[in-house]
């Protein structure tokens, strides 16, 4: 009598390729979770830059003459806007107390792995915001 062995043949390839999708989808959440970070990163640097660019625009008279320093609103607002269109992001700037420029910037990452399995564009923010102070030997006036 004759024993019959179990056959075997074939279970070696769908292990390996369920083992080979997970792994496809591991790597792939890492690089797009990457990119989403790389993206808000990138919209923080933005909204600084543009905070930072709006307060560069002073009112002139007053702080030349040592009375108060003072963003120039109009044109604060115009050069933030300006840096976050040339940049490619969308956002808002408030000027609050004569003093602080706020930008919040919205953009997108678009996931490279991800989008195969039905997630789409993924919402980054991020906020900001310069204050202008007077110094006077280090120390604020």
């Amino acid at each position: 009598m004759k024993h019959r062995t179990r056959d075997d043949r074939g279970s070696i390839s769908v292990w390996l390729a369920v083992s080979s999708f997970v792994m496809i989808i591991l790597v792939g959440l890492a690089v797009d979770l990457g990119g989403q970070v790389h993206a808000k990163q990138r919209a923080h640097d933005i909204a600084a830059e543009a905070a930072r660019t709006g307060g560069e625009q002073v009112q002139a008279a007053p702080a030349i003459k040592g009375q108060y320093v003072a963003v120039d609103a109009v044109a604060a607002r115009n050069a933030a806007e300006d840096y976050l269109t040339a940049s490619g992001v969308t956002g808002t700037v408030t000027i609050t107390g004569g003093d602080t420029i706020t930008v919040d910037v919205t953009g997108t990452y678009t996931p490279k792995f991800l989008s195969f399995i039905g997630i789409g564009d993924l919402t980054v923010t991020s906020h900001a915001s310069a204050r202008l102070i007077r110094s006077l030997g280090g120390s604020e006036q």
